[in-house]
């Protein structure tokens, strides 16, 4: 997958959060967005997702070089925040039988065996709601990391995990097929491979 940025600009009143951003981020290949706490990363995130509009620049997608149509995109991605929402009424299982009724798992793995690899089977028919922040991001890690998507998009992914569960993170992020495109916004040298193209956003932050 292929994503396409020209020109992006975002700009919060008369505040420009980021300014002439432009970027071709490629799969296989994992990316890095660094900067400081407030400077963008999340929001640009959410722009490349198609969850808020840019005040300026285009972006464009593609798969082997055929034009995916921007309401499209949604087919081919995941998306994992410590904001994102879960149904705090549903139980792990529901949420997981839930979520991949409106995605494919990858590799055709079983609700049983996407539960199993969670590494939160004794939670299994616990209610999300008595779930602890950790056992929540957890899961809305795992969503992702188990859905068949082309690009994978993590915002601060161990926000709130200990360091079991950042052991956790790291061995399936690693784990992902090799063609995935991976966008991680992070100020966290722990949360992106060694290899990642870093892309810091304060480069970007013009126009005042």
């Amino acid at each position: 997958m292929r994503i396409i940025v020209k020109n992006l600009s975002k700009r919060f009143n008369r505040e420009w959060i980021f300014k002439d951003f432009s970027y071709q981020f490629t799969s296989p290949n994992t990316y890095a967005l660094v900067g400081p706490n407030g400077s963008g990363k999340s929001t640009l995130l959410q722009i490349l997702w198609g969850q808020m509009l840019a005040s300026q620049g285009v972006i464009s997608y593609e798969i082997d070089g055929v034009e995916i149509p921007n309401d499209q995109v949604y087919r081919h991605i995941a998306i994992a925040t410590p904001y994102m929402d879960l149904i705090d009424e549903f139980t792990l299982t529901e949420m997981v039988k839930f979520h991949f009724k409106f995605k494919k798992t990858r590799s055709n793995l079983t609700i049983k065996e996407v539960v199993e690899l969670l590494e939160l089977a004794p939670a299994k028919d616990k209610m999300i709601s008595n779930f602890s922040s950790g056992m929540k991001q957890r899961l809305k890690l795992g969503l992702a990391f188990y859905s068949q998507a082309d690009a994978l998009f993590l915002d601060e992914p161990t926000t709130n995990l200990d360091r079991k569960s950042i052991e956790w993170y790291q061995r399936h992020r690693e784990q992902l097929p090799d063609n995935t495109l991976v966008l991680i916004a992070s100020n966290q040298d722990h949360e992106y491979p060694a290899n990642a193209q870093k892309v810091d956003i304060l480069t970007y932050k013009k126009g005042y």
